[in-house]
């Protein structure tokens, strides 16, 4: 294996630890939001908010390090685009899909051994309890590997 590929394969698997971090992080404030308001929309907004900033941190400092032998980054231009790159796959296509899997689909209509299993343990979730709060993990399928592909080859790029 090239060195090149081998640095690659590391850096996607640092992108996992730090996506992994703010998976949690952002699901945790998604679930917290979402159980005080029921509105995902509300809940994905502001969850997304406060994961991006997490993001941008970590990957600036543990993921897409910067190179000293190009051009360096201007910070604030790196936060707007990562900004932006989670803007497109954390706002527009996370709440497309969560809109998808709630009023669309009602993936709730899949899951009955998810529900039937927490009503067991004494948590009762109608359909749309249950539909919105499995659309995020579902979600994360699709928006990870878009999310490493807009940052690492937008977002943090150097130019040479």
């Amino acid at each position: 294996m090239s060195e090149k590929n081998k640095a690659l394969i590391n850096q996607i698997i640092r992108f996992g630890l730090v996506g992994i971090s703010n998976t949690i992080v952002s699901y945790v404030i998604y679930a917290v939001a979402f159980a005080l308001t029921d509105n995902y929309f509300l809940a994905n907004v502001l969850s997304w908010l406060l994961s991006v900033l997490h993001a941008y941190i970590w990957q600036n400092v543990f993921v897409f390090k910067e190179d000293k032998n190009v051009q360096k980054r201007v910070w604030w231009k790196v936060l707007l685009k990562t900004y932006a790159a989670y803007a497109f796959t954390g706002l527009l296509l996370n709440n497309l899909l969560l809109w998808l899997w709630v009023d669309v689909i009602d993936i709730s209509r899949f899951c009955t051994g998810i529900a039937n299993g927490l009503t067991g343990i004494g948590i009762v979730l109608t359909d749309r309890e249950l539909s919105g709060y499995l659309g995020p993990v579902l979600n994360m399928f699709v928006t990870i590997p878009v999310n490493f592909v807009m940052n690492k080859f937008w977002a943090y790029r150097q130019k040479e």
